[in-house]
């Protein structure tokens, strides 16, 4: 990503690598890093490479929808969140896909079930972005039907 764009404060986004097609995520410059929400998370190896697998709920407030993602682990980092409790967390590496631009970003997982929002973008995702804090998902909303395409898909 090259562009410089300005997003809300908060967006919707999907990983594509993780099976994700829609998030409702909080754009938070004042995180360093980016967290996802996960349950059930389980590492094991594959191929000789260490992998996490784990569950989580991609919809805000609904717990009945649940699904399963699989990733590399680059490796396993302390993170203090917001309330100053420090949790020892996965990191993995992927896609995200913003509107028409995407670009790899490093995530944690946490359970996020106590939180608003099931994602959270921190600064260190933030390449070329400016974000405008009394705008929400300037970047538009995802499409409710996956076979239409559109001039972004194409």
């Amino acid at each position: 990503m090259s562009d410089i764009i300005t997003v809300g404060w908060r967006e919707w986004f999907s990983f594509p690598e993780l099976g994700l097609e829609s998030i409702k995520a909080k754009v938070d410059t004042g995180a360093r890093t980016s967290a996802l929400h996960a349950f059930e998370v389980e590492r094991y190896q594959q191929d000789g490479h260490d992998m996490v697998r784990f569950l989580m709920h991609p919809k805000q407030k609904n717990t009945s929808l649940v699904k399963e993602c699989t990733a590399k682990i680059i490796e396993k980092r302390w993170v203090t969140d917001s309330g100053g409790h420090r949790e020892r967390r996965y990191v993995i590496k992927t896609m995200v896909k913003l509107g028409e631009y995407k670009w790899p970003i490093e995530l944690t997982l946490t359970n996020r079930d106590s939180m608003k929002f099931r994602m959270l973008l921190g600064r260190t995702a933030m390449t070329n972005i400016i974000v405008n804090p009394s705008a929400s998902y300037l970047m538009g909303k995802p499409f409710k039907s996956k076979s239409i395409k559109t001039k972004r898909d194409i």
